[in-house]
């Protein structure tokens, strides 16, 4: 693993991960309240083409030809297939069986790099991840959830989209800056989705002034803040590290929805809540100690 090449406080490189799954944790608010229904590839599609033609319009920077192969399968992990496979769980299942299903994403990882790069997990990281996944069943699940084996297939294959596009982001060095490299995955990844949205949602006829800003909103916070600091997270932070703060999604989105909906948190809740911060906090510092100098990365 190549060490880092920023002078950025290893804390602030953290946090500024982190506003990625915070944001990301608002989609669920936005699509819900303000946007068409009915239409997933749609929004998935309308958030990604937008943002990575603004990115490539802005940065007009080219890949090395050795890098179109790496590229597109990084477009199709981190933001086609993933997105598909999203909606199709969001669509099937309640939004907590998708939420615990989608928080292996960091023991996948650990496991990615143990199988690839002979990295075994720290015991503290893998309690850590699997205190996670039931902390999130705590927080998330209800009694008699169901569990459609489509949208639980889809859910799992979604999952590990994410894993492997977080693990091979940071193993493939691909040359081009940050902001270059998230427009052409937005663009890629957003012109995979472009035929699903075109043969599967009705059509997009007309949109209100509200429905225009919550896509306005997708795209250039949703979509293209965020994913540029994923990205840049992924460049500078251990891939275990970077998948532990995926978790942050859901929280947001339980916050958002006690907070704008009046949806209720009950006390079982509120101490899962509470795993899943202490599950982050434990694996940031077993997986950075363990790719500090001195230490096997």
């Amino acid at each position: 693993m190549k060490p880092n090449t920023t002078n950025t406080p290893l804390g602030t490189q953290l946090l500024l991960t982190a506003i990625a799954p915070l944001i990301w944790g608002t989609t669920y608010l936005v699509t819900s309240e303000w946007l068409p229904a009915g239409r997933p590839f749609t929004a998935a599609a309308m958030r990604c083409l937008p943002a990575g033609l603004l990115l490539l319009l802005c940065f007009r920077q080219w890949p090395r030809r050795q890098d179109w192969g790496p590229l597109a399968l990084l477009s199709a992990l981190n933001i086609g297939a993933f997105q598909a496979l999203l909606f199709v769980a969001a669509y099937r299942l309640p939004g907590g069986v998708a939420a615990v299903v989608g928080a292996i994403q960091p023991l996948l990882v650990m496991a990615m790099a143990w199988a690839m790069d002979g990295r075994r997990p720290r015991r503290l990281a893998l309690a850590a991840g699997t205190g996670g996944v039931l902390s999130m069943a705590a927080l998330l699940l209800a009694p008699g959830a169901a569990w459609d084996a489509v949208g639980v297939s889809a859910a799992l294959a979604g999952a590990a989209c994410m894993a492997a596009g977080t693990f091979l982001s940071r193993r493939w060095r691909i040359d081009l800056p940050v902001l270059p490299l998230t427009g052409w995955q937005l663009l890629l990844g957003g012109l995979m989705l472009l035929p699903l949205a075109l043969w599967l949602d009705p059509a997009l006829t007309q949109i209100s002034a509200i429905e225009a800003g919550a896509y306005l909103y997708l795209s250039l916070i949703g979509t293209l803040l965020s994913y540029a600091l994923w990205f840049r997270g992924l460049r500078l932070l251990p891939p275990v590290s970077v998948a532990s703060l995926g978790l942050l999604s859901p929280l947001c989105a339980v916050l958002l929805g006690w907070l704008w909906l009046d949806q209720g948190l009950s006390p079982i809740s509120a101490l899962g809540f509470l795993g899943v911060l202490i599950s982050i906090a434990l694996v940031q510092r077993a997986s950075l100690s363990s790719a500090a100098p001195g230490t096997k990365a």
